[in-house]
């Protein structure tokens, strides 16, 4: 039986593969039909409204709620010490480091609802559930609660001295883990035998995330069916679902769906589960009712999850042919008062093992200790411990290249890793790279050559130029499962997919990813349109829904490509066989002959032919399969990585100074990356833009800071600076590729590249204009001034 011929059978250009396709979920997106948390509405809905600690370190006495509750449109005003009478858990961190002595990392008890003690300013005490959003806002001023303020740390070097305040019982001096990656006896003597040795001092500055959508949550629960729901801004909705479940407590994963829906923008900050989602939850079954929240912009400042952060000595030891012999790095990392979910990751794994940049070095040695502050959660922003790494080490080898004298891009030219695979000292095995490529794409796409001319007509208009280079690595795609394990996570790493196809041909491809500005829809639609040559309309991804969707590992660390497509890849292995199968036996022809090209499956060599959707029919009509063959044509892989891949780069960026008002402009930003093979080069591009832009803010504008007291100075778009348009330059983006062999569409990742290369371009390119090494991010237009004067 034929049945009937789908409209997109004639058409014709089916892009797949390297292809600039236009997103496909840009239309919803730019016309305001995006649905996102805060879009949710449901019958019988209130608003919940968290009453924050305005201290950042206090003992919790009385709380009175009694004229709170009875104000019009109150629900209920709830405590953590009802929530703990549930049986509510506390949040976790999900990464267990031991330090260097054995004794596992000290983790503070974080109540979703803190009970006792707060330490930060934002932390929760209690909420308040109303019918509406104000009068929840008016009935929390009117809770009463009885604070004894303690006093208070907020910088990580100074938690750890003597008499600092204490800020979690379980955690002596604030320590929490004295961790040790490399050898630190080959470290020292290659220090002790060096011809030349760089000392420099490093600090990376704390960042806010500020995604597009802040942070929502609506829990539901069912009484009839003893059932939650909770829709949420989540990177990984499964994990999510595991947590609260496994964790926290709040309901069993059976009991317990978890919906991402359109999700806008997370750089990291939405892989973790926060207090809001568990007490959403949990107060929809203490009221009855369903409870959403949404956070405005201050609270977003206040409690999402901050980034970076990192104080670091380093020692970088050169032998007579300046050749690096040996690296010594000593960091103290900001974890603020509370451990994050995958907090423990990002200063040891996700950071020292990627000490060794681009460069052959022999010896390498890093000591971190992490500290617990009176300051808001610190956990992975986008590039989660590879910009830390690489910030270190560029500026570090521009240091290095100044003081001996010799071109920076010689320097990294002399030391980068000619062979592969290649083993480092801090535990990665490098697969595949040409360092060497991207390194002289970037210098011809900078003229780099002319610059000498260029500084000197920029001296004669009084302005200072300088040229700055940065040559990262990152480790995305984190795997495989096992390894990752050993090394204390949580969870495993692989990624699942579930591709079925539909009686007329049309296909869904079901991903454990999760796409909160990727392009997934178009990405993943491609994969599949190039493997079976379906236009890209009849290809629909769904993620980002527990019900829907097999258990998945999210999206974080530019995994989604590398792991989230190779398990399509593995389900498109198993659909393509039995399609295959399928055509053989209604062709009568033998399997090894047949071929899937132009939405047909012909045997090679012959005019025989089938269209695809003659053959998925046949797949559900069931009515002349091979014999023994299960009906329907539905197929799904789980994929665990072998090895992480590694992105690669080399990015210069030049700028002009104003020594008379210490104002940078950035007059050219050259980007040469290596991602492996590429889907779609628009959206990678598109990307590398975005990463960029926030490593620009980081250099010259973005810092958290707190007072000595606690309180955060930052807390809104008046007071953080965020880059604009007119802060930014055009980009100049290249690509070499050298496929990745760790998995079968040889991809390497690409969203957090930008954010791990662009900030030591552009302070190298600074203190190269201004004469002075010493200048912390963001270089403010105050600090170049100052030590632009400073240097003369």
């Amino acid at each position: 039986m034929p049945g009937p011929k789908p409209h997109w059978e004639d058409i014709m250009g089916v892009e797949g593969i390297g292809a600039r396709v236009a997103r496909k979920e840009d239309k919803r997106f730019l016309t305001g039909k995006g649905r996102y948390t805060d879009d949710m509405v449901v019958p019988g809905m209130k608003f919940a409204y968290f009453i924050r600690s305005p201290y950042a370190h206090a003992k919790i006495g009385g709380i009175d709620a009694a004229s709170a509750k009875a104000m019009p449109g109150v629900i209920d005003v709830l405590d953590g010490k009802e929530l703990l009478a549930d049986g509510i858990g506390n949040l976790i961190c999900g990464w267990m480091i031991h330090s260097k002595d054995g004794s596992p990392m000290k983790m503070g008890a974080w109540r979703p609802l803190a009970t006792e003690t707060v330490r930060y300013v934002g932390d929760a005490v209690a909420v308040v559930v109303a019918d509406s959003l104000a009068e929840a806002r008016d009935a929390a001023e009117a809770v009463v609660i009885d604070y004894e303020e303690l006093p208070v740390v907020v910088e990580a070097v100074d938690a750890l001295k003597s008499g600092a305040p204490q800020i979690h019982p379980e955690a002596q001096n604030n320590l929490i883990f004295d961790w040790e990656l490399g050898d630190a006896a080959a470290t020292d003597k290659a220090v002790s035998e060096a011809a030349h040795v760089t000392e420099i001092e490093i600090h990376n500055n704390r960042l806010s995330p500020n995604p597009m959508e802040p942070r929502a949550a609506l829990g539901i629960y069912d009484a009839a069916e003893d059932h939650y729901t909770c829709y949420t801004t989540s990177q990984n909705p499964h994990v999510a679902r595991l947590v609260m479940s496994a964790f926290y407590n709040v309901a069993p994963e059976n009991k317990l769906r978890v919906i991402a829906p359109d999700v806008g923008g997370g750089f990291g900050s939405k892989i973790y589960i926060y207090p809001e989602e568990i007490v959403c939850l949990w107060a929809s079954k203490k009221t009855g009712v369903p409870v959403k929240w949404n956070s405005d912009r201050t609270e977003a400042f206040l409690t999402d999850a901050h980034g970076r952060d990192h104080v670091s000595k380093v020692t970088m030891a050169f032998d007579s042919e300046n050749r690096i012999i040996g690296l010594k790095v000593d960091t103290i990392c900001n974890l603020g008062a509370y451990m994050s979910l995958f907090s423990s990751a990002v200063p040891t794994y996700l950071y020292a093992t990627l000490l060794s940049g681009q460069y052959d070095i022999p010896a390498i040695h890093a000591n971190v200790r992490t500290v617990y502050t009176n300051t808001a959660p610190v956990d992975a922003y986008r590039g989660a411990g590879r910009p830390e790494a690489t910030y270190l080490l560029e500026r570090t080898m521009e240091t290095a290249a100044r003081e001996l004298g010799i071109s920076p891009a010689e320097l990294r030219r002399k030391n980068f890793i000619r062979s592969f695979p290649h083993q480092t000292p801090v535990i990665m095995n490098y697969d595949a790279g040409d360092y060497e490529a991207s390194l002289n794409a970037a210098m011809q796409a900078a003229d780099w050559n002319g610059f000498q001319a260029r500084k000197a007509e920029a001296a004669n208009r009084g302005m200072k130029r300088g040229l700055g280079m940065s040559c990262y690595i990152e480790a995305c795609g984190i795997a495989p499962s096992q390894a990752v394990g050993s090394l204390g996570a949580g969870v495993g790493l692989w990624e699942s997919a579930e591709v079925r196809v539909n009686a007329v041909g049309t296909i869904e491809v079901l991903t454990g990813s999760h796409s909160h500005g990727q392009g997934h829809e178009t990405t993943f639609a491609q994969l599949v349109s190039d493997r079976l040559g379906v236009p890209l309309e009849s290809v629909s991804i769904v993620h980002g829904d527990t019900d829907k969707v097999q258990m998945g590992m999210g999206t974080y660390g530019s995994r989604s490509g590398a792991v989230g497509m190779s398990a399509v890849v593995k389900a498109l292995d198993k659909v393509e066989a039995k399609a295959k199968k399928i055509a053989a036996h209604l062709m009568e022809a033998d399997e090894g002959d047949i071929v899937i090209e132009n939405g047909e499956l012909k045997v090679a060599g012959t005019d025989k032919s089938l269209p695809w959707f003659q053959v998925t029919l046949a797949a559900y009509t069931a009515h002349n399969l091979p014999g023994g063959m299960e009906p329907g044509l539905k197929e799904t892989a789980f994929y665990d990585p072998s090895n992480f891949t590694f992105p690669a780069g080399c990015y210069i960026c030049e700028v002009e100074v104003d020594p008379e008002t210490g104002k940078t402009e950035i007059i050219q930003f050259v980007a040469a990356d290596d991602f492996g093979n590429i889907i779609n080069p628009m959206i990678v591009e598109g990307q590398v833009h975005g990463g960029i832009a926030q490593g620009i803010g980081q250099a010259l504008l973005e810092a958290v800071h707190y007072d000595e007291n606690g309180q955060l100075l930052t807390a809104s778009f008046m007071d953080y600076a965020m880059p604009r348009a007119d802060d930014l330059p055009s980009f100049k983006v290249s690509h070499q590729v050298t496929p990745s062999p760790s998995n079968p569409l040889g991809i390497k990742g690409c969203g957090e590249a930008g954010a791990i290369g662009s900030p030591p371009a552009l302070i190298n390119a600074i203190t190269d204009a201004i004469g002075n090494n010493m200048l912390t991010m963001p270089a403010t237009p105050q600090k170049v001034w100052m030590a632009a004067r400073a240097a003369h």
